[in-house]
């Protein structure tokens, strides 16, 4: 007779009996593995919660109950394990799709028709170094590893570098009326920057470059022959001044050696007088200062309660004032609080995207955008803000950090609520080709222009920010979230 699955279990779990295991899962995995395909949709994902399933089983086998079910006990984790990974898969899919959405606004078809006529000017203006990292990066798209091997420099130093230049391309092409995000830049280099050659072109070069070398052959044998005499006079020359240069430099080190050794004997002859010294003056103290312990103890009990006396008194002083101090600040909140104004102003200003113009219009609020410029310095563009944002922080729904593969860079992703997303949906598709300023706590984070309707109701606040920035503004926007849940 068979074991049971539970005896199975306790052999697996008491003597790591591999064989029971492999019993166990042959006995059930079927079951798993339906379960889990009905619910995912995907072998793939199938196989991934089946593995997840019997990895959790091998886990907890010690804690099962006497009285346990396998098959139904596995068919509950099963359930479980397939809805987060289902949930996981949303998440994925829906930022791949705004991370689409998003490179949609800085980018399209018709940039590369402006950008072609400019390319090889733009790529002139940069320096040598800037100039081989785009080369190496988007021409030959070659790994940020090899453009950093290439350089001389760590993968994140070759990242920055081809930032700062893709950067500097885009000011480029801004001065000359082309509008492109830096991430939409990039996308069209490494679509359209390298395209193929004619066909039979490499076999001509290679013949015409061949029938050349033959002639030059018997020049370069000539001159190697001259160079080589020369050469070999140089060296003789150099291996004498350098067996010179040797033996004096042993002569100075000698004579350097004898003299640190004469300093370092009387240097030792002064620490053992002073060693001596020390403890002829130790012993001194130690007897005077057995006569005087007592009452520099008592003394300093004395003093000890003098001061907590004081300090009590300094601290129910203290404690009257902040008491006073307490309730006259929780009577002025209450007025703010009943009247709405403080939480409902502090709540929408915690995120806002307003409309951008060029020009100024009534009652509309100047900032500056400060932008590289090729050498490294700023160039300060003035734009002025609608008076009301389009969608503001009670409308944020969740902000996280997410890695941009396009940019390298830690990127912000901001959902919003339904009133959110309708807004940002009809603002977004009757501005096209206008300009929108995302703030967050008031400082202005990102200037795109809007190419087309943004329906999925999220957005992604990207720049040049490090890790530790893009954490700090995700974790505002929750903080505004928090509150809002909490009113």
């Amino acid at each position: 007779m068979s074991d049971t699955d539970l005896q199975l279990l306790d052999r697996y779990s008491r003597h790591r009996a591999e064989d029971a295991f492999t019993e166990l899962v042959r006995r059930h995995l079927d079951l798993v593995h339906s379960a889990a395909l009905r619910q995912v949709r995907s072998p793939q994902l199938a196989e991934e919660v089946a593995q997840t399933v019997f990895t959790d089983l091998a886990r907890q086998a010690r804690q099962l109950a006497p009285d346990t079910i396998v098959p139904a006990w596995l068919y509950e984790v099963t359930r479980r394990t397939a809805i987060d990974v289902v949930r996981r898969e949303a998440r994925r899919q829906l930022r791949e799709q705004v991370a689409t959405e998003m490179n949609a606004m800085n980018a399209n078809a018709a940039d590369w028709s402006q950008i072609e006529p400019l390319l090889d000017e733009a790529m002139h203006a940069l320096d040598a170094t800037d100039r081989a990292a785009v080369l190496l990066r988007y021409f030959e798209n070659k790994s940020l590893r090899e453009v950093g091997a290439a350089l001389g420099t760590s993968d994140d130093a070759a990242q920055k570098r081809v930032s700062r230049a893709v950067e500097r391309l885009r000011e480029f092409f801004a001065k000359r009326g082309v509008a492109v995000g830096a991430s939409g830049l990039a996308v069209v280099l490494s679509a359209n920057a390298v395209q193929a050659a004619p066909a039979g072109l490499a076999l001509t070069i290679s013949t015409a470059v061949t029938l050349t070398g033959t002639a030059i052959v018997t020049a370069t044998a000539a001159t190697k022959f001259i160079a080589v005499t020369a050469l070999q006079k140089v060296i003789a020359s150099l291996t004498v001044i350098t067996v010179v240069g040797l033996a004096t430099l042993l002569m100075v080190q000698r004579q350097g050696m004898k003299m640190l050794d004469s300093e370092n004997q009387a240097l030792r002859q002064v620490v053992t007088q002073t060693r001596l010294d020390h403890v002829a003056v130790s012993n001194r103290a130690y007897v005077a200062s057995e006569s005087v312990t007592r009452l520099e103890s008592q003394v300093s009990e004395l003093l000890r309660l003098r001061a907590e006396v004081t300090l009590l008194r300094a601290q129910s002083n203290e404690l009257v004032r902040l008491r006073l101090e307490n309730a006259n600040l929780l009577s002025q909140l209450g007025k703010d609080i009943e009247g709405g104004s403080l939480v409902a102003d502090r709540r929408a200003s915690w995120f806002q995207i307003r409309l951008a113009y060029k020009t100024p219009q009534p009652n509309t609020q100047q900032v500056t955008n400060s932008v590289k410029t090729r050498d490294g310095g700023l160039v300060a563009l003035n734009r002025f803000l609608h008076p009301e944002a389009v969608v503001d922080g009670r409308m944020v729904k969740s902000a996280e950090v997410n890695f941009n593969p396009v940019t390298g860079k830690q990127d912000v992703f901001v959902r919003f609520n339904d009133e959110g997303k309708q807004r940002l949906a009809a603002f977004t598709r009757e501005n096209v080709k206008q300009e929108i300023a995302v703030m967050v706590d008031g400082q202005l984070c990102m200037m795109p222009i809007i190419n087309a309707e943004i329906p999925g109701g999220a957005i992604l606040i990207s720049g040049d920010f490090s890790e530790a920035q893009a954490t700090e503004m995700a974790r505002k926007l929750n903080d505004g979230v928090a509150a809002n849940l909490a009113k």
